[in-house]
């Protein structure tokens, strides 16, 4: 499977972006979905998570500001993220998580800089 990541870019604080991800190969519902960031000089952390369509996961610092959908026939996954701020800066990830095999996936990642 291999995904690529768009939507990424620069935008002032308070500002919004979309992200998108599409993948190669069918995704069923059944499995994970979701994103990722890395900050320069941090680990990779959790954004969101969706399995089929219902309980995402969101990271802590992104609750409330940030919403992950995906659209199943599409086999995409998307993150739209509002109220952004200047530490939410990082390489955003696609990934993908095959539950049966425990398969992950990684996108090449896009690059989001909240700056004035």
């Amino acid at each position: 499977v291999q995904l690529v990541e768009s939507g990424g870019g620069l935008v002032q604080p308070g500002g919004s972006l979309r992200l998108s991800c599409i993948a190669s190969d069918r995704v069923g519902a059944t499995n994970l979905m979701g994103w990722y960031r890395q900050a320069p000089g941090k680990q990779r952390e959790l954004v969101a998570s969706l399995i089929g369509g219902r309980d995402p996961r969101y990271g802590s610092s992104v609750e409330g500001r940030f919403t992950i959908s995906r659209d199943n026939a599409k086999n995409a996954v998307y993150l739209q993220m509002n109220s952004l701020k200047p530490e939410d800066t990082a390489v955003y990830y696609c990934h993908v998580r095959i539950l049966s095999s425990l398969t992950h996936y990684w996108g090449q990642g896009t690059q989001v800089t909240v700056s004035s």
